[in-house]
């Protein structure tokens, strides 16, 4: 292998007790791409946090370029040319993208305590088409598509020159046309003479793109070789120290006749139109589509986060008017959303809370009604347990220190403890590994069988093939077909999801 410009050295962290890095030492070869793979929770993010300033190990050291390095602050990792882009974005939504690319040293008009926007504006041009997204410096981020914003997060990374990016699930949000417009970007850093860490859950993409491999679990190393000595098999194998044969479970009951969610002529100008279908009892119904096709905007409209100018929306059989979330909350419907850190979870609070936060009124028999601590916080442990969440202390341990695959069961657990007739659940398995992805599907697959009516919103097309008793394909916020599993092809699928204006 490669001479190391990077070296973990006898690597240990813990956390409220609970030991996430064991005895870690690491080579991270010079001007290769090193691919770091894991299951959730493996400790692939905790290793890189402490080479971005973000935690200082318990034991151990870390060598950049045969020095000591012991960053206190990501500001400190900056400095040494080390850039990070994390798995949940680091943007400020309200400031524009040269304000959040110059947000640690704005630039000054010479001696005076003016901005200079004028040199903001030509360097961050510069980042942008260096990454190929054609919008104005001045744009304000939370205008970006979420595709777009992971790409001004990697125009941010590549303005502080760094001689070592680390990528954590940088395609989590792009569309195929910006992942390999990233890929072609990730081969010419690497043929500029830049290191880099390639974090994914995508194993053909690191098998593509990685020089060497590197296979974390339950935080020790299992293994680390050139790419030549891994096949995707193997990688799986190490990641869950099992070989696993089926990704998709098997389903356990057929959907029923019986409507749960029925949708009919729900439309909102620009956004979806005309859309109309039926959810039925213990049936999986997968909503395909491209980046922009109305998917997720379709998933609010239906859980009441936003408007809909027309249509009828009927549960279990009763008309559904103003909808709003609490309504839709007692009504028996639940919304995984796809931002788990902004819309699903609060992030300083325990565990347990988050998990509780939906279905804490039905612990007490009325509003004036102390909760039954013992019964709530026991079902809450069932739940918790149900998922494997892996942590410390429910009622102490804040969700922000868990995983991301740990955090999107807390997510589902959170409505499970409600026992929904209708989920919707949008992207469920994003920045997910193998074997948490097998677990949710799982998870899924018994609430159907339970009688839940489940809407599985994904961009992933295999799984929803996989998982799904139907799928419909959304293109410009319209269906444009429908299939049933016994028709599932993955042709005609992509061939209506690319339709544009019924062409």
């Amino acid at each position: 292998m490669s001479d190391a410009i990077l070296t973990f050295d006898h690597i240990e962290k813990s956390f409220f007790g609970v030991r996430v890095l064991k005895d870690i030492s690491l080579d991270v070869p010079r001007g290769k791409v090193l691919g770091l793979v894991g299951e959730n929770g493996a400790g692939k993010s905790t290793l890189m946090n402490l080479m971005g300033g973000v935690h200082a190990p318990d034991h151990g050291q870390m060598l950049l370029n045969g020095a000591p390095y012991a960053p206190r602050t990501p500001s400190d990792a900056n400095a040494a040319g080390i850039a990070f882009i994390h798995q949940e974005l680091n943007l400020f939504t309200n400031l524009s993208i040269a304000e959040n690319i110059f947000i640690d040293g704005f630039p000054r008009l010479r001696w005076l305590p003016v901005l200079d926007r004028n040199h903001m504006r030509a360097r961050t041009k510069q980042y942008l088409d260096a990454v190929e997204l054609h919008v104005s410096p001045d744009t304000l981020v939370e205008k970006l598509s979420p595709g777009e914003r992971q790409l001004a997060e990697i125009a941010k990374a590549l303005s502080f020159d760094a001689h070592i990016i680390i990528f954590d699930e940088p395609t989590t949000s792009l569309t195929a046309r910006e992942t390999e417009r990233l890929f072609r970007l990730i081969e010419r850093l690497r043929s500029d003479g830049a290191s880099i860490i390639y974090i994914s859950h995508i194993l053909p993409d690191v098998m593509r793109l990685a020089d060497e491999i590197a296979v974390l679990r339950d935080g020790e190393l299992v293994a680390h070789g050139p790419k030549e000595e891994f096949t995707i098999n193997r990688m799986i194998a190490l990641m869950v120290g099992r070989a696993i044969e089926q990704l998709y479970p098997p389903r356990r009951a057929a959907p029923t006749t019986t409507p749960v969610l029925e949708v009919q002529g729900v439309s909102q100008q620009g956004i979806v139109e005309e859309i109309t279908f039926t959810l039925h009892k213990g049936e999986i119904l997968g909503v395909f589509g491209l980046m922009g096709s109305g998917r997720s905007e379709l998933a609010r409209i239906l859980f009441g986060l936003d408007d809909h100018a027309r249509g009828e929306i009927r549960v279990a059989g009763k008309p559904y008017t103003q909808p709003s979330a609490r309504r839709s909350i007692d009504a028996g419907m639940a919304f995984v959303t796809e931002n788990r850190r902004e819309e699903g979870l609060l992030m300083d609070i325990a565990i347990a809370e988050n998990i509780g936060l939906v279905a804490l009124p039905r612990y007490a028999a009325t509003t004036a009604t102390a909760v039954d601590e013992s019964r709530y916080f026991g079902d809450i442990a069932n739940v918790a347990a149900s998922l494997a969440i892996k942590s410390g202390d429910l009622r102490q341990q804040a969700v922000k220190t868990l995983s991301g695959g740990n955090q999107q069961k807390t997510v589902i657990g959170k409505w499970l403890l409600d026992k929904p007739a209708v989920l919707i659940i949008d992207e469920p398995t994003r920045g997910v590994d193998v074997g948490a992805r097998y677990e949710i599907y799982s998870i899924i697959n018994d609430l159907a069988a339970e009688g839940t009516g489940v809407l599985f919103i994904s961009s992933e097309l295999e799984e929803l093939m996989g998982v799904c008793d139907r799928m419909l394909v959304m293109s410009n916020g319209e269906i444009q077909a429908t299939f049933r599993r016994a028709e599932f092809d993955k042709e005609r699928i992509l061939r209506a999801a690319f339709r544009e204006n019924g062409s």
